[in-house]
């Protein structure tokens, strides 16, 4: 067996893993090594991955339970736990963490290159342990004491007239059940401790304040997590796979590609219900996600 190499990419953010082959059953070692560099680095990449649909379940597996594609929008045919990020079928050019408007958003996620475009299309994802951690300490007092409302029914900003039949058609498959969960906005991680800003484009409202004034206080809380120093930004290759831990990162795919194909395969891995500074786990508001995930232990 080759030695594991692991390789940072970026201080912050981010590591290159060469030695595993995904395509054969991890070790109990192997498994470990991985996991413990996702704790430290929050996001991995693999080259030359030689999945299928089925290898990326299977690699996935490693990390817990895994959740069906979305609780509303269709899987892969014939692979219910198999998301499809096709630029066809929408592009999610915003800032967010995957799926937080439910009760235990996934613990982990993982994307598989299929067709890429011959420029852009990159995958932003940050850091957010280390926004937290940049946060002035007036700001990170305030923070830990804050909750936000997650809904998939959320702000898209963009005018009515800019939405054509097939957006609408989107949108309205994207909210066909509403959700609303209420999170810690500094998050605990259950593995490493760190706390994390657990906010994204999900987050709608803080807790007890107005519409407008949430908005102040998410907008700058957020500039910390989209700060250049704490961003990986992965131009993707064919034939490459991402890990990402989805509790204590957010990710952006840009939309700089022209209207070129691009496609990738999302598997998610089940999470825990997030607990904030105080021991207080999250609680839903509305909308059952049993059909989706289970909950970690």
């Amino acid at each position: 067996m080759p030695a594991i190499e692991i390789h940072k990419v970026t201080a912050n953010i981010g590591a290159r893993i060469v030695g595993v082959d995904l395509s054969k059953p991890l070790d109990e070692e192997t498994a470990a090594v991985v996991r413990e560099a996702l704790n430290v680095h929050k996001a991995l990449v693999f080259d030359e991955v030689n999945l299928d649909d089925e290898g990326q379940q299977a690699f996935a597996r490693h990390f817990g339970d895994l959740t069906t594609a979305h609780p509303t929008v269709p899987a892969v045919e014939g692979a219910p736990n198999v998301l499809p990020v096709d630029s066809e079928r929408g592009r999610a050019n915003h800032w967010h963490t995957d799926v937080t408007f439910v009760l235990n958003p996934p613990q982990a996620s993982t994307l598989r290159s299929l067709t890429i475009p011959p420029y852009g299309g990159e995958t932003l994802i940050a850091n957010a342990a280390a926004a937290y951690r940049d946060l002035p300490e007036p700001l990170r007092r305030l923070a830990d004491t804050l909750w936000a409302e997650h809904t998939n029914d959320y702000d898209y900003a963009v005018p009515d007239e800019a939405i054509d039949e097939e957006k609408a058609a989107q949108r309205a498959q994207f909210t066909s059940i509403r959700y609303r969960t209420a999170h810690p906005v500094v998050r605990v991680h259950p593995l490493t401790g760190e706390r994390g800003l657990f906010i994204g484009g999900f987050a709608q409202r803080i807790a007890g304040l107005s519409v407008p004034e949430s908005r102040r206080i998410l907008d700058l809380l957020q500039a910390y997590v989209t700060r250049p120093e704490n961003i990986l930004r992965w131009r993707w290759s064919e034939n490459q796979l991402v890990l990402f831990d989805n509790r204590i990162t957010q990710h952006y795919a840009i939309d700089n590609y022209d209207g070129l194909p691009r496609r990738l395969n999302r598997v998610t891995v089940a999470g825990d219900i997030p607990v904030g500074v105080e021991g207080k786990e999250s609680y839903v508001i509305e909308g059952d996600a049993s059909h989706y995930t289970t909950i970690a232990a």
